[in-house]
């Protein structure tokens, strides 16, 4: 099993109350470069980041497993190719504001991302916004703005 958390960096600004984490789940491990990217950005940016790794709707026991890591988070970046469903899911389980990034890795009719993309566009749980495929350069600027606000 490769779902693992993973902390990094520290921000100059505020105390650890003040400045929580940006968390960065990704669904499979595939989307990991992806995760990474939004990850490196937000720490380069200031922000503290954990991040949970394979954690997608084919083994939900492990997004469960790592319930805790969602207490101690501002924002949550959800990184999910596929089908796309991951950021729903999510979602639905927390009181945080949650940045979906489809990713272009997937077979079949993931169309290069698009399905993941429509997914995350098309979800009900609000307090969700949808990052480009593949952005998470993007992804990791809009966290970092989020976990500052005062």
């Amino acid at each position: 099993m490769l779902s693992f958390i993973q902390h990094r960096g520290s921000s100059p600004w505020g105390s650890e109350e003040e400045n929580r984490d940006v968390l960065v789940i990704t669904a499979g491990t595939s989307d990991i470069p992806v995760g990474e990217e939004a990850a490196v950005t937000a720490v380069f940016l200031g922000s503290r980041v954990q991040s949970v790794y394979d954690v997608g709707v084919a083994g939900l026991h492990r997004l469960m497993d790592n319930r805790e890591a969602f207490k101690k988070t501002r924002v949550i970046v959800v990184v999910a190719g596929m089908e796309g469903a991951l950021p729903s899911v999510v979602g639905g389980m927390v009181d945080r504001p949650i940045i979906a990034v489809p990713t272009s890795t997937g077979y079949g009719t993931s169309f290069g991302g698009l399905t993941a993309l429509f997914a995350m566009l098309n979800s009900c749980v609000p307090g969700i916004a949808v990052m480009n495929i593949d952005n998470g350069f993007g992804a990791g600027c809009l966290a970092h703005r989020i976990n500052t606000v005062r």
